[in-house]
């Protein structure tokens, strides 16, 4: 499974490298946590009208560890991506495509439940896929690709 997803994961690396060479770019540089250096990646990128959410956990800020509560956990991780998208302008209704890593199928419909109230209209596409484990004790990663509404005019 872990190999599918890197696969799959590689794959979409290469489409957005082509699809990005010449297009301006921006950049949502992840926190400093305690002080120290940021992770070597990017919370998110635009890519012309294009911003590619990177994966998110639910931290608790408090112990640096996954939310103790299911529900919570839902809730930060959901909000970090909200938090991600206004930070290039945008909101969760821009997402066009959301993946949901997750450690327990089983709570795919408590999932739902929290996640069908950040949106307004139509949902994005969304893959929800099991996986053995995930960084930080976290349930769920979520990753997603927003489109700037209103960029381009006919």
């Amino acid at each position: 499974m872990l190999k599918s997803a890197l696969a799959l994961a590689l794959i979409g690396l290469f489409a957005v490298s082509a699809h990005a060479a010449g297009v301006e770019r921006s950049y949502v540089a992840p926190p400093k946590t305690d002080g120290r250096p940021a992770g070597p990646f990017s919370e998110g990128v635009m890519a012309g009208d294009t911003f590619y959410v990177a994966g998110h956990i639910g931290i608790d800020p408090a112990t640096g560890q996954a939310a103790a509560n299911v529900d919570d956990e839902i809730r930060l991780v959901l909000d970090a991506v909200k938090h991600t998208l206004e930070q290039a302008g945008l909101k969760p209704d821009d997402l066009v495509t959301v993946t949901v890593y997750c450690t327990d199928l089983e709570l795919f419909g408590k999932f739902n439940a929290i996640y069908r109230s950040y949106f307004h209209g139509q949902f994005p596409a969304r893959a929800f896929i099991g996986v053995n484990k995930l960084l930080a004790g976290a349930h769920f990663e979520v990753a997603g690709t927003a489109v700037k509404t209103g960029a381009r005019k006919p």
